[in-house]
Formats: structure tokens, C-alpha cells, sequence
């Protein structure tokens, strides 16, 4: 059973923390990449970071030096820290990866991403 489980997100003020986890199983972890993506209502899903077992992050939108992801291949586990969270931050956050993505995207193409986790909702009020 190949999945990944989101989880991490509630309510958080504004100028808050939070650090999701996606947790995997099923699957060679070290092999594949693992990218965080979110989802706000009525908008296009936007990938946010991604990355491998021997690179460091890499960054898509303009969350850098807010968003960290890191990762812990012992525990078969990404994280992303979300620090001086903004209202505009709120979405459903997706942790994802793919069948031929050994290292991370210079440029995010969701289509390549075939495997996702349920999403965690994450949001921060005024």
C-alpha cells in the first residue's frame, strides 16, 4: 500500500508557527522526491517546495525564508516549517510525489506528481 499521510495543520494566529509532516509508507523512500503543494478555495493548487535525498529544498513560490521543508529518511518523513504565517496562507496543504521524480524540479509541473496524500487544512486568522 504506496501512500503519504498529511497531517500538522489547525488554527494558528497570524505571525504564528506551524510544522506539517507527511508521512510515507509503502515505497523505497529514499528514491523519490516529496513535494509540498497547497490549495486555497477557488484557486489553482501551487507547489510550494520539494525536496530529494541528497539535495537540499528547493522553493516555487514566494514562501522562501518563511517555509522550510526538510527531511528525515529514517522516519520516512518531510516536514514543512511554516513560520510568520499570513491569512493569505490559508489552504488545504498536499504533500505529493511521483513515479520518475528521483530529484526535484527546477520549475514545478504538477502533472508529473502521481501520488498524493489527503491534504491537512491550515488556517490563519487576522
Amino acid at each position: 500500500d504506496v501512500q503519504l499521510q498529511a497531517s500538522g495543520g489547525g488554527l494558528v494566529q497570524a505571525g504564528g508557527s506551524l510544522r506539517l509532516s507527511c508521512a510515507a509508507s509503502g515505497f523505497r523512500f529514499d528514491d523519490y522526491v516529496i513535494g509540498w503543494f497547497r490549495q486555497a478555495p477557488g484557486k489553482e493548487r501551487e507547489g510550494l517546495a520539494c525536496i530529494s535525498y541528497s539535495e537540499d529544498g528547493t522553493y516555487y513560490s514566494d514562501v522562501t525564508g518563511r517555509f522550510t521543508i526538510s527531511r528525515d529518511n529514517d522516519k520516512h518523513t518531510v516536514y514543512l516549517q511554516m513560520n510568520n504565517l499570513k491569512p493569505e496562507d490559508t489552504a488545504v496543504y498536499y504533500c505529493a510525489t511521483g513515479t520518475y521524480l528521483h530529484y526535484c524540479q527546477r520549475r514545478v509541473t504538477l502533472d508529473e506528481y502521481n501520488l498524493w496524500g489527503q491534504g491537512t487544512l491550515v488556517t490563519v486568522s487576522s
